[in-house]
């Protein structure tokens, strides 16, 4: 099967963008600990595909007033299971970014990292984590302004039709959480 031009070039830009985050990655924010059960090959197979999505998000930091939205993904398993790519887009708000994930073979831990297509530039610090029981944990320590945060992001809920990603922010070193973002998955 010969893929289109159009295929061709997606994939290469997809790859290339993979590679820049493996050189940030090491130039970059210090990860959270690994965890103790080993990351896989093929971890996230579950979401190649195309993908609707409803989004959740908190207005403010500590509020109570919530944004819904729809989006859309489109998502590539790259590398032979090693990587997943996500292209992220919310028409609505003229936004989008790509997603991209690759399993450090050596020390068996997934990376996360975030692209704004706004900016184009890699957003530190990638989440670092893995699927225990079919859930998957991404953790980074970061800063809001001064104050040191962890930030966490869980994939769960996956079926073969749908998943869940949602993220929380921890001010207290992980005794507590805030949840700030869901994210409701469904097959397109």
């Amino acid at each position: 099967m010969t893929d289109d031009p159009f295929t061709l070039q997606r994939r290469t830009l997809l790859l290339s963008a993979a590679g820049l985050a493996l050189g940030s990655a090491a130039r970059g924010a210090q990860p959270a600990p690994v965890p103790a059960a080993p990351g896989k090959i093929g971890d996230f197979d579950f979401l190649a595909g195309s993908w609707k999505i409803s989004h959740r998000r908190l207005k403010k930091a500590g509020g109570t007033d919530w944004d819904e939205f729809p989006g859309e993904a489109t998502c590539w398993t790259v590398l032979g299971g090693v990587g997943s790519i996500e292209e992220l887009r919310i028409p609505a708000r003229d936004f989008s970014g790509i997603g991209i994930r690759l399993l450090d073979l050596e020390k068996k831990v997934w990376s996360d990292f975030w692209v704004n297509g706004k900016s184009g530039v890699l957003a530190p610090p990638g989440t670092t984590g893995v699927f225990r029981d079919g859930v998957g944990t991404f953790e980074a320590d970061d800063v809001d302004g001064d104050r040191p945060i962890t930030v966490r992001g869980v994939w769960d809920r996956i079926t073969p039709r749908s998943c869940r990603w949602h993220q929380a922010i921890s001010r207290d070193g992980g005794k507590t959480w805030d949840g700030n973002w869901f994210m409701d998955w469904v097959r397109a």
